[in-house]
């Protein structure tokens, strides 16, 4: 998995969600899962961290722009998705044949899937 990103992404996460967001994030899109402070949830992707930053709710978004991850296929993902029922949306790309998943991760925080393209 890759992020899609020029450096690590930090994300508001409510207290409580750890163990959903190791599922989402280990076991589903296969992070690992790395050491960090207290208060903080880290998980690093091929290029990047992901880090989560543990806040007591109620708490304040400042922006609604999803996190871009690359996996090795949509497909695959999309019943893994099925299975565990989460929710998420299909969209179209400008270009033709580009396709790319929307959805929530545990925290709320938006995610957009597109696959790994080779060149």
């Amino acid at each position: 998995m890759r992020l899609v990103a020029i450096e690590d992404v930090h994300l508001p996460a409510a207290a409580g969600l750890e163990v959903d967001l190791d599922q989402f994030y280990v076991k589903l899109l296969k992070f690992e899962r790395e050491e960090a402070e207290r208060g903080t949830i880290v998980y690093k992707a091929e290029n990047f961290r992901l880090c989560f930053d543990v806040i007591e709710p109620p708490f304040v978004r400042e922006d609604f722009r999803p996190v871009g991850i690359e996996v090795p296929s949509l497909l695959n993902l999309e019943r893994e998705l099925v299975e565990r029922e989460i929710e998420y949306e299909w969209q179209k790309g400008l270009l033709a044949g580009q396709h790319t998943m929307l959805l929530q991760d545990p925290a709320g925080n938006w995610v957009l899937m597109g696959e790994i393209r080779k060149v």
